[in-house]
């Protein structure tokens, strides 16, 4: 295969071959993805041959562009990267901002022209910003004018080009000049669309990364097998475009589908969520389930009296695990079944799930058309069914970290272990447990920390909550919950009681927390991960 990225830094950088994982292609989809390709040419390609050219594509408050439009907006932006700032294919571009128009085109230019796209999330700082660059060492900083502090902060000595900005010198100015076509970059399906930097929940980042034909192969997976959205789609969401949570949900699974995305000009909140989706006429919505739970009043208030929320019909959870509790909170105030999901940077996005018609309490779902999963023991192999083991996953995407050790963690044997406890069904459901860190060992008793909070959650004066092991000589650990209260409810040692008691009710007794903290927030990645090992820290 002939790959056209003449910079061969991330290529060079890839693990050995005999710790790549096994990447099959069983489905006829799968197998019909060229081996010469331009993932965003193909995106485009798709859009007009499917009739979607004057479709709105991109949304916002200030614009909306159709597909011709975006994709006549991107050439422009690929002219200022080849022709006038002379990038050639495999450098890699660090691309900062928040969800918008802008930051949509700027990653669909850097991957059509060949280059490698390097997201960071808008809150990271200048230490981490810091060791990004470090690691993947960009050509070029493209920077939302909003977010350039940090960025300069660095003192990286790299060029730096802005976007969402006036001035003869922003990106949207030089991209203005360039020509309205632009000849994709003719990548091969081997050679590498980004650099996807994990959102850090063990708190030492890792960039994964994926292909041209791994971004293609997983729109066959889960957007056709379980999502099925449709061009009469629009969907919003909170995930970062940087995390591929949001770049799958809010960039390229809707251009696979011929549907629309808006991005708001204002910072989501819980309520302000719930207006935009029913204002902007919003069908599919993606955000985190601490999120869910959090719009679910605004959302039951809407339900009450409007007999709805709008035209939304498609509710994807994904992030973190989805407690059965959020569930039935959501569903309670709507009156729709969410639809779950596992996935993983590494992954880039998900391979268990389960659509809304096929949803069973207390699973996840079954594994996406495309992928293989098992449940094994730690000697790799399959425990029974209703036995908790790790989750192990091989599909047509894999884990290929960029320059990293713990690649040998990650894959064994060709197949990807995500870090995740799992249980299978007779049916072939698969039940969440906890990251494999997060199994609490009391007692000779095996407790999944999401269970136990899963437990609180349904308490009503319960907000958030986070569970977590104590070492402890007498048990090995003891059960230590993490609890943020709803305003009104009092901190003291009667809330205590009363919460121990709630999951003594409803779980097995040795499952409660010995021990409940109360704290003002917990700690949350930018995705809205719990970060656990924070909690362990703390203790």
């Amino acid at each position: 295969m002939n790959s056209a990225q003449t910079d061969r830094f991330v290529h060079d950088r890839l693990p050995p071959r005999d710790q790549w994982p096994e990447l099959r292609y069983d489905t006829p989809e799968l197998q019909a993805i060229p081996e010469q390709v331009n993932l965003v040419q193909a995106l485009f390609d798709r859009a007009f041959v499917n009739g979607h050219a004057d479709r709105p594509f991109l949304r916002s408050d200030a614009r909306t562009l159709t597909y011709a439009q975006a994709r006549e907006s991107v050439n422009r932006i690929v002219g200022v990267l080849v022709n006038e700032r002379g990038l050639v294919p495999g450098n890699r571009v660090l691309l900062r901002g928040g969800n918008s128009v802008a930051m949509s085109l700027a990653w669909l230019a850097i991957v059509k022209a060949g280059l490698i796209v390097v997201a960071t999330m808008p809150l990271l700082r200048a230490k981490e910003l810091t060791a990004i660059i470090d690691k993947a060492q960009p050509a070029l900083l493209l920077c939302d004018d909003a977010l350039t502090a940090e960025l300069e902060a660095t003192d990286s000595g790299l060029p730096m080009l802005r976007f969402n900005c006036d001035g003869a010198d922003s990106l949207e100015a030089l991209a203005a000049r360039q020509p309205a076509r632009a000849a994709p970059c003719p990548t091969s399906g081997d050679d590498i669309a980004l650099l996807a930097f994990t959102s850090g929940t063990t708190g030492v980042p890792k960039a994964a990364v994926h292909t041209h034909r791994d971004v293609l192969a997983a729109c066959e997976c889960w957007p056709r097998h379980v999502l099925r959205a449709t061009p009469d789609d629009i969907v919003m969401g909170s995930p970062p475009l940087a995390f591929t949570f949001g770049l799958g949900g809010l960039l390229i699974f809707p251009m696979w589908a011929g549907c629309s995305v808006y991005f708001p000009s204002i910072p989501y909140t819980p309520e302000a969520m719930v207006k935009l989706l029913i204002a902007q006429g919003a069908t599919i919505c993606y955000t985190a389930p601490t999120f869910y739970r959090q719009m679910a009043a605004f959302a039951q208030q809407q339900h009450a009296t409007q007999g709805g929320v709008g035209r939304l019909r498609i509710c994807v959870s994904a992030g973190e695990g989805l407690p059965d509790a959020t569930r039935q909170l959501w569903k309670q105030a709507t009156g729709i079944e969410m639809l779950d999901g596992i996935g993983a940077t590494e992954m880039f996005h998900i391979f268990i799930s389960a659509a809304p018609e096929a949803v069973r309490r207390g699973a996840i779902g079954t594994v996406v058309p495309g992928y293989t999963a098992r449940v094994v023991n730690a000697d790799g192999q399959d425990v029974a069914d209703g036995e908790i083991g790790r989750l192990a996953v091989v599909g047509p995407t894999g884990c290929r970290y960029l320059d990293d050790a713990r690649q040998t963690q990650y894959v064994r044997d060709g197949w990807n272990f995500p870090g995740d406890a799992f249980t299978r069904d007779a049916d072939g459901y698969y039940h969440y447990q906890a990251r494999t860190d997060d199994m609490i060992i009391t007692a000779g008793y095996n407790v999944a920390g999401p269970e136990v909070e899963s437990a609180l959650l349904s308490h009503p004066a319960v907000a958030e909550c986070g569970v977590i092991g104590r070492p402890d000589e007498d048990r090995g650990q003891v059960i230590v919950a993490y609890v943020v209260l709803k305003s009104g409810h009092s901190a003291d040692a009667a809330m205590v009681k009363a919460l121990q008691d709630h999951a003594k009710a409803s779980m097995a007794p040795y499952k409660y927390p010995r021990e409940v903290v109360f704290v003002e927030r917990l700690p949350r990645t930018e995705t809205g991960k719990l970060q656990r090992f924070a909690l362990r820290q703390s203790t």
